[in-house]
């Protein structure tokens, strides 16, 4: 695995002009409070990411230069954005920011935990926490539609320079002898989670790639009955689930407003079940899925939980996809649970 490396991007004494493209140590030690960790996926966007990023450098530089420390990294692969976040924490980073869509900005949430607890300053005696930022820069940009910004990299930058931040909600993923798994947007079961998987393969043609996934994910799809146990009470058998969708933010698949009640910031998840659905009902209901209206149609149940359990059964075990933020999880038995004001977020 790749270790974490920083380049500087800007220091408030250097000019304009100067190369941005000075290597730091892989274990940089942050000397001022207010350093920022700029993550970089080049390969966003279709693989155009790396070079709107150059180009938004110069705005970034006179917006923040004269007050941050200004640090980026570019991620090599897979994980590498989770490394890179934890050793900025450990440094005393005052925020690591996600540039990039939602892919990127979930292995960043992940990197804010190791171990099922919180990645923690090396000094003890740290005043502060690192925060969570976010620049648009992705196919899909799911989360930044929650908190209602639009999909401008320089309003991101604006943001950072006023400095308001909350603290929001993180989702937690949890198997029967398996690592803890974190998410920020949704996570999904079954036909929509299988959907994702398809559509990750044909990120190249943008937003149609969830299309494009949902039409091959319908082959040989079968509603499913399921066992259900919220908020630690009683199992329950939901009957042919389509798809089960567990939001701490409101869209996924670009733009799709699954779970319209959820906010990152209520201590709960909405959790939206789609029942007995068949393809025809998609086509029909596509345009409520959407704008969010969906929930008062015929077999869509919404509710609010702050932990939910789901197995399969009645079906060959391992056959139930699971999804968080577009990204491919394995398949059931799995427990999901809320984790109020996880993170504090530069908004």
């Amino acid at each position: 695995m790749a270790k974490p490396s920083f380049f500087r991007a800007e220091q408030s004494s250097m000019a304009p002009d100067r190369s941005s493209d000075h290597s730091l140590p892989a274990t940089v030690s942050f000397t001022r409070r207010r350093d920022l960790v700029f993550i970089v996926n080049p390969r966003g966007a279709n693989g155009r990411a790396g070079g709107e990023w150059k180009k938004l450098l110069p705005f970034l530089r006179s917006r923040l230069g004269t007050d941050y420390n200004i640090c980026e990294s570019f991620t090599s692969g897979p994980s590498h954005a989770i490394d890179i976040t934890r050793e900025a924490i450990r440094e005393g980073a005052d925020a690591v920011i996600a540039v990039g869509g939602d892919g990127t900005l979930h292995e960043v949430v992940n990197g804010f935990f190791l171990g099922g607890k919180p990645v923690p300053n090396h000094d003890p005696k740290a005043a502060h926490t690192t925060a969570l930022g976010l620049i648009p820069l992705g196919t899909g940009s799911d989360f930044a539609r929650t908190l209602g910004w639009k999909n401008s990299p320089r309003d991101a930058i604006e943001r950072i320079a006023k400095g308001l931040r909350s603290r929001i909600d993180v989702g937690v993923i949890t198997r029967d002898g398996g690592e803890s798994h974190y998410f920020i947007n949704v996570a999904d079961v079954h036909l929509s989670a299988k959907a994702g998987y398809y559509a990750s393969k044909y990120k190249r043609f943008g937003n149609l790639c969830y299309v494009i996934g949902s039409l091959q994910a319908f082959f040989g799809h079968h509603n499913q009955d399921l066992r259900i146990k919220v908020d630690e009470g009683e199992w329950k058998v939901y009957s042919q689930v389509t798809a089960l969708c567990i939001g701490n933010a409101k869209f996924f698949g670009g733009g799709m407003k699954i779970t319209p009640n959820a906010d990152p910031s209520s201590g709960n998840f909405e959790v939206v079940v789609l029942q007995d659905f068949k393809w025809y009902d998609f086509v029909l209901k596509l345009n409520k899925l959407y704008n969010g209206t969906h929930l008062s149609v015929k077999n869509v149940s919404s509710r609010r939980v702050h932990s939910i359990e789901v197995e399969e059964i009645g079906g060959s075990s391992g056959s139930i996809y699971v999804q968080s933020d577009g990204e491919y999880l394995g398949f059931l038995p799995m427990k999901f649970c809320i984790l109020p004001a996880a993170i504090e977020m530069i908004h």
